[in-house]
């Protein structure tokens, strides 16, 4: 294995060359995603050589980008600790060598404008491998989880926004991150706030992006975390010319803002929408929308822009959505669009031999009725799943185009 990372090192060195050398193009986002999501890197489960091997490739860009080393070993930031077993219980860092452990390597980049804040623009570099837990793939034999979307896509991003950066909005230092361990339970960036190579307390605003590589025909971008500074929600809707917005204000959510926001710091989070590749071996670089990905990089940077001259944002804190989320024990075997804000819950995708695919719905149904309920959002479609046991039969009403269907449901 030794020998395949020093491969895909020298490729690198290929690939990354500086801008001053003759006939060289400029890197690209679908060039970085190519590279983060091949094969070769085995899915880049956390601590492995793939996920290393992306470390080093990530480091090589920054460096070529002009971005001072910001790790606690050059680029890196490396944390050890132990697979929780208990999905409830804290992650512990300090761990015995031989313990069962994994390290993980956070990348962080640091580009210097000797102002008194800091920007910190991040995203997960990590995925599943072969199919770690998370993987929703039901397959008989492994197979590599490439997580193109998720997220290749938000590190390509983060690179191009690195590449704008670097010579504007000089009013904010920038602290540019790429996380491991999201996956597991955002430990890399958890470890980051706990035992940062800045100050923290100058931390302007996180900006994340994870899942930001498949935007739809019609332009639907979600952006959480409005609610964190009074003036953010203005900001987004002020710059959007090219998107259908989502706002979310909670800065709560599965990914690494959540560990920012506990950190009292204002977040932003971009995100395109779940499909039915994610977390699945279909989660492939071909499948990407590059053009919206630009798109999205250049609203990002519209966003920072407005915000140079505004000094420190005040944080504010939001409801936590999640904490009123009902626990349910069944479920339909579906992706809900979350990006959906018409009335119901608009199926993304079906999953094989589910009650929701058994029963004929459809992708694009959108469930308007479960048994006695009616559903007119995400909230009450997940409030009604929530009085169901197993074995439960029921109706379920949909909305298939101009037509309303009835279908019978066992959970």
């Amino acid at each position: 294995m030794k020998s395949l990372i020093v491969i895909l090192f020298l490729t690198v060195l290929v690939a990354c060359k500086t801008d001053s050398e003759e006939n060289t193009k400029p890197i690209t986002i679908k060039d970085d995603v190519s590279f983060l999501a091949d094969d070769k890197l085995e899915g880049r489960q956390t601590g492995s050589d793939g996920e290393k091997a992306a470390a080093d490739y990530i480091a090589l860009r920054f460096k070529n980008l002009g971005l001072s080393a910001k790790g606690t070993q050059d680029y890196f930031q490396t944390f050890s600790f132990k697979p929780k077993t208990d999905p409830h219980q804290e992650v512990n860092y300090t761990v015995k060598d031989g313990d069962s452990t994994i390290t993980g390597t956070n990348v962080i980049g640091f580009l210097d404008n000797q102002a008194e804040n800091t920007i910190i623009i991040g995203a997960h570099y990590d995925h599943l491998g072969y199919g770690a837990e998370g993987s929703l793939f039901r397959g008989e034999t492994q197979e590599i989880h490439n997580g193109a979307d998720d997220n290749a896509s938000g590190v390509a991003v983060l690179l191009n926004l690195a590449e704008k950066l670097k010579s504007a909005n000089t009013g904010n230092n920038y602290l540019v991150m790429a996380f491991s361990g999201e996956e597991m339970g955002l430990l890399g960036s958890n470890y980051f706030t706990k035992n940062p190579t800045i100050d923290i307390a100058k931390g302007n605003y996180m900006i994340n992006m994870d899942m930001v590589g498949r935007l739809k025909q019609d332009s639907t971008l979600a952006v959480y975390g409005v609610g964190t500074s009074p003036i953010l929600k203005q900001v987004i809707r002020a710059n959007n010319s090219k998107f259908k917005i989502i706002l979310n204000e909670s800065g709560v959510g599965p990914s690494d803002h959540t560990s920012f926001y506990n950190s009292d710091i204002p977040v932003l989070h971009f995100f395109t929408g779940q499909h039915e590749d994610y977390h699945k071996p279909g989660d492939d670089s071909e499948k990407l929308n590059y053009e919206g990905m630009e798109t999205i990089s250049n609203y990002i940077f519209e966003i920072i822009s407005d915000l140079d001259n505004n000094g420190k944002l005040p944080f504010r804190k939001t409801k936590n959505e999640s904490e009123e989320v009902p626990r349910f024990k069944v479920g339909l075997g579906v992706i809900p669009d979350y990006l959906f804000d018409g009335k119901g819950m608009r199926i993304d995708g079906i999953s094989e031999d589910r009650p929701a695919q058994k029963a004929g719905l459809q992708k694009g149904d959108i469930v308007i009725k479960l048994g006695d309920s009616l559903v007119t959002d995400m909230m009450s479609y997940m409030m009604a799943l929530s009085t169901y046991d197993e074995g439960d039969k029921t109706k379920v009403v949909v909305r298939r185009g101009e037509d309303e269907v009835e279908a019978d449901i066992e959970f």
